[in-house]
C-alpha cells in the first residue's frame, strides 16, 4: 500500500461502532483509500483487528456501492501489477453528505449550505 496510514493516523478515528447512533449523512468520513475506480472511505476503525466500517466504491459502480466493513490488511495486500492500493493524503475529513461520490451512490441531494 501507498502512503499507508501510522498507527498514530489510524487511533485518530472513532472506535467501531462508536458512532453507530449518527445518521449515515451525518457519519465523518477520515480517511479514503482508492486503486483505480475503487474508493474505501473510512468512518471507524477497529486497531485490534484492523478492520474499517465506511462506504465502499467498487469499479465505479454507484448503484451496487454500500456502507460496511473492510480490512486494512486486504487492501494493503490489492495490487494490479505494479499498482498498489493508496491512502489520500490530500483527503480533509468531512461527513458523508458532502462527499459526492458517496452522495451519488447513496442518492441524498445535494444541501445547499446557508
Amino acid at each position: 500500500m501507498w502512503n499507508k496510514p501510522s498507527e498514530h493516523e489510524l487511533r485518530r478515528l472513532p472506535a467501531l461502532y462508536s458512532t453507530e447512533d449518527v445518521p449515515l449523512k451525518e457519519k465523518m468520513i477520515y480517511m479514503h483509500f482508492f486503486i483505480g475506480g475503487c474508493d474505501w472511505y473510512a468512518a471507524e476503525y477497529d486497531p485490534e483487528n484492523r478492520i474499517f466500517f465506511g462506504f465502499v466504491i467498487l469499479n465505479n459502480d454507484l448503484q451496487n456501492a454500500e456502507w460496511g466493513y473492510f480490512s486494512l490488511d486486504e487492501l494493503a495486500d490489492l495490487k494490479f501489477r505494479f499498482i498498489e492500493v493508496d491512502c489520500d493524503l490530500y483527503f480533509t475529513p468531512r461527513k458523508a453528505k458532502s462527499i459526492e461520490k458517496i452522495r451519488k451512490a447513496s442518492a441524498w441531494k445535494e444541501e445547499v449550505l446557508k
